[in-house]
């Protein structure tokens, strides 16, 4: 039986700019991302039902026999993946109005199923975690890190820390794969767990908290302080101070600077001594930019940071106001505050935008990725160019003849 984990129309857009360059399920909370968590608990491989302009980069693998059709919106627990598994041909799982999952005996017919309906229903038991706003990421990642954990440990045992210096408080939550290093650090998982990825380098001098994930092949600076509910993704470098943020791949945070309540895409780079804003001077609730609501949109949290699709850099001394939206693409570079929504493609800071042109962000994207051996090949290329043209409308200075900037609003 396949597994097919889909993008909710209803959900999908409220989580760009992160889900114009992946599917619902390909984001990352806790250790893993939500396909992986599928993937391991029911034990076979999961494809995926998104975008036609992602289909190319993520397979929707086999269309006819029977299926599981599941919101890729949705994090698997244990419970939940018994009700799932418990699921009769043309049943499907709802929590209150919302699809979870569904039993086709025919693939093929997803979309009728999507668009119009199902007739046998059970309503799901318990409480489920649903990822439908993009801060739901880091808001529910020191709760997927102890799921992961409990998921990617169990019954194994993990490699000795062999760094005398290195101090350990709480080493029965800490887990190690094969391959890590680790110098002079301290590893404190008394609040939470720590888990230490294949070939993850921890350097001199870092303090590291958990709930805690540094996926494979990332390294954790000199100095850095970790300091809780973080995820560090594969090939990652952080530096300076992190707490209750996420870096999903490829990214950099290499320098001092302080990060919190922030979800960082992948092929991003955050330039020596950025930092964020993660609460207002008048602990007012924080309003972020909805490219679905093409508005500012009020979270309800008294801390939220920034978030930043990918590809998106920033220079050294960089300063985000608090709840911050960047796009995929952009370069932000300059003193001052830039604007609380900086659109894809944007090239500038607080003294205006132009547009990053598609051609010159390309032979940026080409360089990163050429220098972890991967290709930014036509499938990647058609990627951006989709999300280039998507996202012109929100480059006002391209409809404002005469006008390099767009205003700098303030939520």
């Amino acid at each position: 039986m396949h597994i097919l984990l889909f993008d909710d129309p209803a959900i999908q857009p409220n989580l760009l700019p992160f889900t114009f360059t992946r599917p619902v399920a390909a984001l990352r909370c806790g250790i893993l991302t939500i396909a992986e968590k599928w993937q391991r608990r029911l034990q076979q491989p999961v494809h995926y039902l998104t975008q036609p302009h992602l289909r190319e980069k993520f397979s929707a693998g086999p269309t006819d026999g029977p299926a599981l059709v599941i919101n890729g919106a949705v994090c698997p627990s244990e419970k939940l993946i018994e009700q799932v598994q418990a699921l009769q041909p043309g049943e499907a799982l709802l929590s209150e109005e919302l699809l979870v999952a569904a039993y086709l005996p025919d693939a093929s017919k997803v979309a009728e199923l999507i668009q119009d309906g199902y007739r046998n229903v059970r309503q799901v038991k318990g409480s489920i975690t649903i990822i439908s706003q993009p801060w739901h990421l880091f808001q529910q990642n020191g709760a997927q890190i102890r799921e992961d954990f409990t998921l990617l440990t169990a019954g194994r045992e993990s490699q000795p820390v062999n760094d005398a210096p290195t101090i350990v408080y709480g080493a029965e939550n800490i887990f190690i794969e094969e391959g890590v290093k680790i110098r002079a650090a301290i590893l404190n998982a008394e609040d939470g767990p720590i888990y230490l990825g294949k070939g993850v380098h921890v350097h001199e001098g870092a303090i590291l908290k958990g709930p805690l994930a540094v996926c494979e092949n990332a390294h954790v600076n000199v100095g850095a302080k970790l300091r809780g509910d973080n995820t560090v993704g594969p090939y990652c470098r952080v530096g300076g101070e992190m707490a209750n943020s996420i870096l999903m791949a490829y990214s950099n945070k290499g320098h001092e600077g302080y990060l919190g309540n922030s979800v960082v895409g992948q092929w991003c780079n955050l330039g020596a001594d950025t930092n964020t804003s993660n609460l207002k001077n008048n602990y007012a609730p924080v309003k972020i930019w909805s490219h679905s609501a093409g508005r500012f949109v009020n979270t309800g949290l008294q801390f939220c940071g920034l978030m930043m699709g990918d590809h998106s850099k920033c220079a050294i001394n960089t300063m985000f106001n608090t709840g911050t939206v960047v796009g995929v693409g952009a370069n932000i570079f300059g003193a001052g505050f830039p604007r609380n929504f900086v659109p894809s493609f944007s090239w500038g800071g607080s003294a205006g935008f132009e547009t990053f042109r598609l051609p010159k962000a390309g032979e940026v994207a080409e360089r990163v990725m050429s220098r972890r051996n991967l290709p930014y090949d036509q499938t990647e290329q058609d990627i951006m160019a989709y999300v280039y043209e998507a996202t012109a409308k929100d480059r006002v200075w391209e409809r404002a003849a005469g006008n390099s900037a767009a205003p700098v609003v303030i939520e």
